[in-house]
């Protein structure tokens, strides 16, 4: 019996692709809005939505969680100290899509912005 996969590869192997959704997190985290692909974007919005609520409880064991995930320094501190508490009364839903026009003629990927809400 065949089960279908859960989540996208983008055509990479498990290492970079995990490398991928680590940098995307980060940048979104540190500029609060960023343009990518929606399939990408639809893939990072579960990641951060965790994060988020890691940040919201600030606990010592969710800091290092989030910091096992993010892997720098400066996106945990903004995460903790400004977007966590800002979301600390909302049960969900941190991150909005909002799909944007497609590229040129060459390169048809459907392009979307991820940002908080």
């Amino acid at each position: 019996m065949a089960f279908t996969k859960k989540a996208q590869t983008f055509g990479r192997k498990a290492g970079p692709r995990k490398a991928l959704m680590k940098s995307l997190a980060r940048s979104l985290v540190l500029e609060e809005r960023i343009s990518t692909t929606e399939a990408k974007a639809k893939a990072l919005r579960p990641l951060i939505e965790r994060m988020v609520t890691h940040a919201k409880t600030g606990t010592l064991a969710s800091r290092r969680l989030v910091k096992a995930r993010l892997g720098d320094d400066e996106a945990v501190k903004k995460l903790f100290e400004s977007i966590g508490p800002r979301y600390a009364d909302r049960k969900g839903g941190y991150t909005r899509i909002v799909k944007r026009t497609m590229r040129g003629n060459n390169d048809a990927r459907k392009l979307a912005y991820i940002a908080f809400v």
